[in-house]
């Protein structure tokens, strides 16, 4: 009873002791970044920087593949969306966890066999190297800052939540702090020093989590249905369901958010497609199976990684109707963040100041982590593929690759705080759900059909991702993520022509047809044996080590 006595009274408090939050934070900054900096002093070669020399193992690289994978989106942002939309927020933690069953089919062992440091190598193994390199170059780079523009978002909502900050500017001030040490984290450890952070952030995230719910059903005295009744009755009495026009009892059943209109039913599909078919095109995913020695490994990672985000994916839905129960909608909105605020402000429920800090802390590990993976992506994606392959033509050193990665990385983290500024009003699991969206549009098409279609070409290649970029960011920008309602990225403005807030719908549908259609329309490239000996690397991993020259 002491505990949740000083739940209730750090609540009235608002966001606890900001003395206390800061001092966690700076504990969980200075283990971190003593693990990098270890890690650096062993980053000698662009393999280390890239892939952290294949030295991993599968139970290690899964539990990488899980914190890199269960980010600011997963904690923050689904939570928030369950807490106040019930039954539909869940829909994104199915959608995040269905789609590791398509990587696990059809992705995760090919890639790691025919690839060796970016998910271009595998793109251009039988096609021409130039134009295919430069396009999933673009793609990486795009999928990259939309994923990092969540993270930001994130990070500038769970420290605004924790310092009680409520002015604008500093929360801009906040998200660039965290894109500097985003900079130095990955400028300093490399791959390896990033992938021991994701473990022990993985762990912490986990263990974290289970104990938020072990509290949720002590503090509501009862099981699911208990929970689920005290959600229901909390909502009855919100302004924000009233303002919607809707009933308490619809948090527990499907429409609350994608079920009122035909366009909002057919956003829920769009949404549906981009996330289950979006992890398939994750660059810093699919560079996370070259951290192993073996496609072997690399399969048993990602069975372990589906172990993890299962499990935690499935806690979400307590952590969700945890806070709409014993937090509430209207407080959820009133705080700095919005629905980025739910699970932090549910921890402070649960346990008071100390355990807020701690959970806070660990998500904010996650945002770092996370963020420090995809810098690394984007930069070796750069570096390898368009400086290395094109520029150079494959006669760069590895000391000028790492070189122009470090530039890269620092070029990206500007414009990730200058964008994540812009949307830190919007819920992180929505903004995840935009990069994945490109992923499946620009690279998942090219992905299964240089694995699995031997007539696939340069030509189509080039026109799937182009068509998947172009067509996604058209429809984005379009969109009413970006304007014409109170929670776009630019409120006082509309151009919105797309109805839909997520494009996957159209522009995925497009990719694959532009891919199919171009490549039946020109002749085929004259690599046959490279298509032979891809299919055999592919499926059985022989000669994966051989590089490929053409």
């Amino acid at each position: 009873m002491l505990t949740f006595n000083l739940a209730a009274e750090a609540a009235q408090e608002g966001s606890g002791n900001p003395v206390l939050n800061i001092a966690v934070f700076g504990a969980f900054l200075v283990i971190t970044m003593w693990v990098v900096l270890r890690a650096g002093k062993t980053t000698k070669k662009a393999s280390d920087f890239y892939t952290g020399g294949g030295t991993f193992s599968g139970r290690q690289n899964g539990l990488a593949i899980s914190g890199d994978y269960l980010s600011a989106a997963s904690f923050l942002g689904i939570v928030g969306a369950v807490a106040l939309n019930g039954y539909d927020g869940f829909l994104y933690s199915v959608g995040f966890f269905v789609a590791w069953l398509v990587a696990l089919m059809l992705v995760a062992e090919p890639m790691r066999n025919v690839g060796r440091f970016t998910m271009a190598d595998v793109l251009s193994f039988r096609l021409k190297q130039r134009p295919v390199r430069v396009a999933a170059s673009i793609s990486t780079l795009f999928v990259s800052l939309f994923y990092l523009i969540a993270q930001m978002a994130g990070a500038g909502s769970l420290v605004s939540v924790l310092l009680d900050i409520h002015d604008y500017t500093w929360q801009a001030v906040v998200v660039g702090i965290v894109g500097v040490l985003m900079i130095v984290y990955v400028l300093v450890g490399g791959m390896k020093g990033t992938t021991y952070v994701q473990m022990i952030k993985a762990v912490l995230l986990v263990t974290g989590v289970v104990a938020m719910c072990i509290m949720t059903f002590i503090a509501v005295k009862g099981g699911f249905s208990t929970l689920f009744s005290d959600a229901v009755d909390m909502h009855a009495g919100s302004d924000y369901l009233q303002e919607k026009g809707y009933e308490a009892s619809q948090i527990m059943e499907p429409g609350l958010k994608y079920g009122k209109t035909l366009t909002t039913k057919l956003d829920f599909v769009s949404l549906g497609i981009a996330l289950v078919l979006g992890v398939g095109g994750l660059p810093h995913v699919l560079m996370r199976f070259y951290t192993v020695p073996t496609a072997t490994e690399a399969r048993r990672s990602v069975t372990w990684a589906i172990v993890i985000i299962g499990a935690f994916y499935l806690m979400t839905l307590i952590l969700g109707y945890g806070a709409a129960a014993l937090v509430g909608p209207d407080r959820i909105l009133a705080a700095p963040g919005g629905a980025n605020a739910a699970a932090p402000l549910l921890a402070l429920e649960l346990g008071g100041s100390v355990f807020m800090a701690v959970i806070s802390a660990v998500a904010f590990a996650t945002v770092l982590a996370v963020v420090a993976g995809l810098a690394i992506t984007a930069s070796a994606s750069i570096a390898h593929d368009i400086y290395h392959a094109v520029i150079r033509k494959g006669e760069s050193t590895e000391s000028e690759q790492v070189r122009v990665s470090q530039v890269t990385v620092v070029v990206l983290g500007i414009a990730a705080i200058i964008l994540g500024i812009l949307a830190m009003t919007q819920n992180v699991a929505f903004l995840v759900s935009l990069a994945f969206a490109v992923a499946a549009s620009a690279n998942l098409p090219t992905i299964l059909y240089s694995l699995y279609w031997r007539r696939f070409n340069t030509a189509g290649a080039v026109a799937s991702m182009y068509t998947g970029v172009i067509s996604c960011l058209l429809l984005i920008f379009f969109s009413p993520a970006v304007s014409g309602s109170e929670t776009s990225m630019f409120p006082n403005a509309d151009w919105a022509l797309f109805p839909l807030s997520n494009p996957g719908l159209v522009s995925i549908p497009l990719a694959f047809i532009a891919g199919w259609l171009v490549s039946i329309l020109t002749p085929p490239d004259d690599f046959e044996d490279l298509s032979a000996e891809m299919e055999v690397r592919s499926l059985t991993g022989v000669g994966v080590e051989a590089p490929v020259n053409h």
